[in-house]
Formats: C-alpha cells, sequence, structure tokens
C-alpha cells in the first residue's frame, strides 16, 4: 500500500485548538479533498484508527492525547452555485472560515448570516452544532451539505431535514458521529432581506448606534461589537467561546425556580418550555472570575471557561464538573458542555 501523502506523526494539537490545549496526536492529516479521505480509507492501517475531524479547533477539549489520526480539513473555496424563487445559492469548502465566509456574503450584497458573525470555527464544523447566536441558528440559511461517509466510500448529500437539526445538534453528533466527514455546505440566502432584531441586546444595540433600518452590515458590526465586549480572544487568552449549552426546562420547573430566584433570567421557547441563562446560574454561584490553577471562568462572561496558560485538558475538566456540581446543587438543573471531549 502506498503511503498517503502529508500524513504527519507525534503532531502537537496546541495551534489546532482555540482553548491552548498542548495535546498530541498519534497521526495528523490535511485534507484537501476528497481524495485524500479515500486515500485514508483505503489504507487497513489508518482506517482502522480512530479518527477526529478538525476543523478551527474551537469547539472541542482535549482531555489528553489523541492516539488517533486527527483529520485537518483545509478545503477551500466559496462560490454562488444557483438559486431558488427566493434565495442565492452559496456554497462554501469546509476549511473555510466561518467569519471569513460572512465577511464574504457581506461584500458581496448577501445578507441572512449577519446575525453569525464573529463566531469562530470552520464552516465544516458549523451544521455539527447547528451554531447559533444572538436570535439566528445555522439552520435558519442552511440549504444541504456534502459529506464523505467512510463507512461506504459514498459522498452523501443531506438537505435540513435530513441533518435532523436541533439546538446546539445535528444528525453528526447521532447515527452520523464518527462516520461522516463533511466536505462542503451549500446556504440560501434571502433575495428579500429584513433584519433579525429578535435578540433584545442585539437591538438595544442597533437603537444606541442610532440605526432606524439597519443593513446586514450594521448589523454585524454591532453583533462584533458585542462579542468583542463580552467575549476574549483566543490568540490572547484560550477559550472555546461559551463552555456550557443554556438548558430547557419545562414551564412548571421554570416557575419554581422563579419563585425563589425573582431576577432568574429566562426565554419562552415554542413548545411551552423555558431556556434559562447558563452564565447567570454560573454567575450565582460565584464562578465569574474565579479560577482552579491556571484553569479559570472569564471575569465578563461567567458562560466561557479560559486557559490562563498552561492548563492542561483534565484541569479544565475539573473546573466544568465543578461548576455542574454546584450550579445542580443550587438550581437543581444539570448543564450539558457545548465542546466536544477528547
Amino acid at each position: 500500500m502506498a503511503p498517503v501523502p502529508h500524513l504527519q506523526t507525534g503532531v502537537s494539537l496546541r495551534s489546532f485548538n482555540t482553548m491552548g490545549i498542548d495535546a498530541h496526536a498519534h497521526a495528523l492529516l490535511p485534507v484537501h479533498t476528497v481524495d485524500d479521505l479515500h486515500a485514508v480509507r483505503a489504507d487497513p492501517t489508518l482506517n482502522a484508527l480512530p479518527r477526529l475531524v478538525l476543523g478551527g479547533g474551537s469547539n472541542l477539549l482535549f482531555t489528553g492525547d489523541f492516539d488517533g489520526l486527527v483529520l485537518h480539513m483545509r478545503g477551500a473555496g466559496i462560490d454562488i452555485v444557483g438559486e431558488t424563487g427566493d434565495a442565492v445559492l452559496l456554497r462554501a469548502a469546509a476549511g473555510e472560515s466561518w467569519h471569513g465566509l460572512v465577511m464574504w456574503t457581506l461584500a458581496h450584497g448577501l445578507g441572512g448570516m449577519e446575525n453569525l458573525s464573529l463566531i469562530p470555527g470552520s464552516v465544516g464544523a458549523s451544521p455539527i452544532q447547528n451554531i447559533g447566536a444572538y436570535g439566528s441558528e445555522l439552520k435558519d440559511c442552511f440549504h444541504q451539505l456534502s459529506a464523505f461517509d467512510f463507512e461506504t466510500g459514498e459522498v452523501l448529500h443531506l438537505d435540513r431535514a435530513a441533518c435532523e437539526f436541533g439546538y446546539r445538534d445535528s444528525i453528526f453528533k447521532h447515527r452520523l458521529r464518527d462516520r461522516a466527514v463533511i466536505l462542503d455546505v451549500t446556504f440560501a440566502l434571502p433575495k428579500q432581506w429584513q433584519p433579525n432584531l429578535r435578540y433584545s441586546e442585539l437591538a438595544k444595540e442597533i437603537a444606541a448606534r442610532g440605526l432606524s433600518a439597519p443593513s446586514a452590515a450594521d448589523i454585524s458590526q454591532a453583533v462584533i461589537a458585542i462579542r468583542q465586549r463580552k467575549l476574549p480572544d483566543p490568540a490572547l487568552l484560550g477559550n472555546a467561546g461559551s463552555f456550557f449549552k443554556n438548558p430547557v426546562v419545562p414551564a412548571a420547573q421554570r416557575d419554581a425556580l422563579l419563585a425563589r430566584h425573582p431576577t432568574l433570567v429566562t426565554y419562552a421557547q415554542g413548545d411551552g418550555s423555558y431556556k434559562l441563562a447558563a452564565g447567570w446560574l454560573i454567575d450565582q454561584c460565584g464562578w465569574k472570575g474565579r479560577a482552579m490553577g491556571a484553569a479559570g471562568v472569564y471575569e465578563k462572561q461567567a458562560l466561557v471557561l479560559v486557559n490562563r496558560g498552561g492548563a492542561s485538558g483534565a484541569e479544565m475538566l475539573a473546573l466544568a464538573q465543578a461548576i455542574q456540581r454546584d450550579v445542580e446543587g443550587s438550581f437543581g438543573v444539570r448543564l450539558e458542555p457545548e465542546p466536544v471531549f477528547v
């Protein structure tokens, strides 16, 4: 069997994850085309290794070394590929920067992604998490994607329904986990764009800027300003963004909590349940700004765990578990981490 080109062994992953954890991988392969994935599947030794698909490394926590093959998605390219009656279809390769894609759409006069500005990570990772922020989710502008199936060697084409999107969830966390590798994503951006100001903090920012009829670029700039005020730059302080999901609870549980905690921050959901602000719960437990060694909680946003320099993945995990215990003990609510633990 011919060797797979560009395969690296014994690679430090510190520069491949925004948390800045210095874990090592047994092997790493930059993936530029689907042919690279076919080559891995055809190699019995490589195909037998545990696999980790890596984009921007912004939504994972290495709790130790990875004794397997890291597939680092490097495919590039953004193109308008067609249209429907009410939307422009735009395809981006998995290795493209998510924020870079949003900026590309704005530069080409296309709206629909602006609420998702400055989210770190890659295009290929975005459907897995169904990324969302400021009143918008990926599924709102999603059309379809292509993914390589390691089980069959075929390329799958999945539309929105097939991806089974949920809150920070998709089929790629369940039936297609460890099996499918996203190659590219096609988005449907509206021809008749309307601003999405449902998120109150964003609406207030737009109002404070005196914008009565904001453009998509105006909204993007407002989102960027809010994120920069609240969240640390991973290049300066290691982090994976929001570390915990906002828990969703039944109305009765929310009402009981609100009776005991009148300042509880909640958001009504379409099915009658309520989403609780995880950052508020963590803050109430006194964790904002605290640290356990080099692992800490960001001073400006309790939802963000940070690596203050040299923290191991195990130390970050211990901090997260301590926060989970305190929140569950105080509120009876179990926080679920957003990042993937490796």
